[in-house]
């Protein structure tokens, strides 16, 4: 069963609440750093079972820690390294079951055990990555692929619209 931190008991229905939830924030966030703040406090609210979440921001040759949830996370990684360098440079989501098993993993916490990472693109360039750690194996899916696809559309959208004062 797919049990939500606020009692919600269905994927789908979660993932809904997430989207809508979502979208309303950020119309309202004055800036960026808001925008993410908000959208990384939503996800570690709503999403079970994860241990961390949070962005990335792209700087030149590497990513530099952003608004997180979670344990105290490596501040700076490079393109050329772990799950989120690999999401970076390939500019496509990486889906991890077991980060032991993936080459060059950085374990900022022990206890993660699987990762999904999805670029986050402004204007045809990498803007930052939305990086989520579960502190068990196997626990992102293809539906958790597809939903989080679509929060990183609407963080797409939003992100650089800047509410007027």
């Amino acid at each position: 069963m797919f049990m939500k931190k606020d009692g919600i008991q269905d994927q789908d229905a979660c993932y809904h609440e997430i989207l809508l939830s979502l979208d309303s924030l950020l119309q309202n966030a004055p800036t960026p750093l808001a925008k993410l703040s908000n959208a990384a406090a939503l996800l570690n609210v709503y999403l079970d079972n994860i241990n961390w979440v949070g962005f990335y921001l792209a700087e030149g040759e590497r990513l530099t820690l952003g608004p997180f949830q979670g344990l105290p996370a490596c501040d700076t990684i490079l393109l050329t390294q772990g799950v989120c360098g690999k999401a970076a440079t390939t500019q496509s989501i990486q889906r991890v079951d077991d980060v032991h098993q993936f080459p060059g993993h950085i374990a900022c916490d022990a206890k993660s055990q699987s990762e999904i990472v999805l670029p986050i693109m402004q204007q045809d360039q990498l803007y930052a990555v939305l990086d989520i750690d579960a502190p068990v194996k196997g626990r992102f899916d293809q539906k958790d692929e597809l939903y989080l696809s679509q929060v990183v559309k609407i963080l797409e959208k939003n992100l650089f619209h800047e509410k007027n004062s």
